[in-house]
């Protein structure tokens, strides 16, 4: 599973840092609280005990075996207090009978020293111990008398005590000093990320000639060198591509201008020929209304095409009037002898718009419906106080959903094989609906058919 940070990368890296730098430090803290703790504890047993064993030592030597209860209270007395001798069935002292009890069985079963840690009444420490003799042979054995005493700790458990408070502040300063150096590193991390983001964005917005500044030789530094390499073939292809696309538009609009004329030329001659066509016989008339239709059908494609090369260009202007939107949509109909054969739906509405840019749109709009879609053909216009909204719907087969991210684009035609369209039309409305900070989408309505909805602001700057 994925943990999913709620934090910036700034933030991750302050907190893993100062939780290693903090966890570092604590157990660093504790670690030599710790190795202290044992050191002092172990100092205190050896002195203790071994303080023990040389006053032992001291009385020993002069005991008289077996002894008598003088020389327990002699050896007693030179231990020191809260110490118990004892010898077979006597005793002598007081005070180490927990000791006595709790080491006895060790002492006898080892004949050795044995001491125990308690924290009862405080921090003890048990010492138990057999009276060794030295025979006439030499050798060590044990005299019968046992030692028991118990020494206060208090002291070492004091110092113990400053150990751990000394662990505690220094685990405390150390939360501080990692958020420090946490800061600075995340600083010294983020500082180049933070370069190369922002060198990202100038990039997006169109700077192509942004480049990081390359320090050291790190990980960071061969970013910088990589974003600036490709920074560097970027702006070289996008320059190519821009080079290459000014040369398609000035191809197309030295095309278009120098079809002009000779189109026009053609344009009155066909004009001539199908005022006379009545008069030729069937064939040559046939012919006649191709040659007509076929040069109707360059003379839209050169003007289409002239109208894009001005919006590449950045020269498409509108000339805003005060419109009567209605009245508009119907001359544009009438005009094209449309009237008949869509319905309408216009109630009177006045906006400032290019007149003659909104009739391109119309007719885009209702031509594209009434060779692609079927009747009925609808024209609907809508309007509020900010903007108008007209809607082109046909209840034809609609838009297939594989079409509508594409109808917009350039000389793109859903069925290549129909003929009558350059594939501009529907490009060029749009284009003309976003000159006029308005927009234009397609769809298909749920009753049936293509539906485009034009929508305009109701007063065009």
């Amino acid at each position: 599973m994925r943990v999913r940070w709620p934090y910036g990368l700034r933030t991750r890296l302050v907190l893993a840092f100062v939780l290693v730098t903090a966890l570092g430090a604590v157990a660093a803290a504790w670690a030599g609280a710790g190795s202290a703790r044992s050191a002092l504890l172990s100092e205190a047993r050896q002195r203790l005990t071994g303080e023990l064993t040389a006053r032992i030592a001291a009385v020993a030597r002069e005991l008289t075996f077996p002894p008598d209860a003088a020389a327990l209270d002699r050896l007693r007395a030179a231990v020191g207090e809260q110490t118990l001798v004892s010898y077979v069935d006597s005793s002598s002292g007081g005070g180490a009978e927990r000791a006595a009890e709790a080491l006895r069985g060790a002492v006898r079963e080892r004949q050795r020293l044995v001491w125990q840690r308690i924290e009862a009444d405080g921090p003890r420490l048990l010492i138990g111990t057999p009276v060794m003799i030295t025979a006439v042979d030499g050798q060590r054995r044990p005299s019968g008398i046992e030692v028991y005493a118990v020494r206060d700790l208090a002291g070492t458990q004091a110092q113990l005590d400053e150990l751990t408070m000394a662990a505690a502040r220094t685990s405390a300063i150390a939360l501080p000093l990692a958020v420090l150096l946490a800061l600075l590193a995340a600083g010294g991390v983020l500082g180049p990320v933070r370069r190369v983001r922002d060198t990202a964005r100038t990039l997006a917005v169109g700077e192509l000639g942004a480049r990081l500044p390359v320090r050291g030789k790190d990980e960071l530094a061969e970013l910088s060198v990589t974003v600036n390499e490709m920074a560097e073939a970027l702006q070289r292809t996008v320059a190519e591509l821009r080079r290459l696309e000014a040369d398609a538009r000035r191809f197309v609009a030295d095309v278009s201008h120098e079809l002009r004329t000779p189109l026009s030329t053609l344009a009155a001659v066909s004009e001539l020929l199908q005022a006379g066509s009545g008069k030729l016989d069937p064939v040559e008339r046939e012919s006649a209304e191709l040659a007509v239709a076929a040069t109707q059908r360059l003379v839209r494609l050169v003007e289409e095409l002239m109208e894009v090369s001005r919006f590449d260009a950045g020269m498409a202007r509108l000339r805003i009037e005060e419109v009567e939107v209605d009245g508009a949509i119907r001359d544009c109909l009438r005009v094209r002898g449309w009237l008949d054969q869509v319905v309408t739906d216009l109630p009177e509405v006045v906006a400032r718009l290019d007149p003659r840019r909104l009739d391109v749109i119309v007719a885009n709009l209702v031509g594209n419906a009434l060779r692609h879609g079927a009747p009925p053909v609808t024209v609907r216009l809508r309007a509020t106080a900010e903007r108008i909204e007209i809607e082109v719907s046909d209840r034809g087969p609609g838009l297939p959903e594989s079409v509508l991210p594409q109808v917009f684009d350039r000389f793109y035609k859903a069925d290549p094989a129909r003929s009558g369209g350059s594939g501009l039309g529907l490009s060029i409305a749009l284009a003309n609906a976003r000159l006029h900070g308005g927009d234009l989408t397609a769809g298909n309505d749920p009753a049936g058919g293509a539906r485009f909805v034009l929508v305009l602001p109701r007063a065009a700057s």
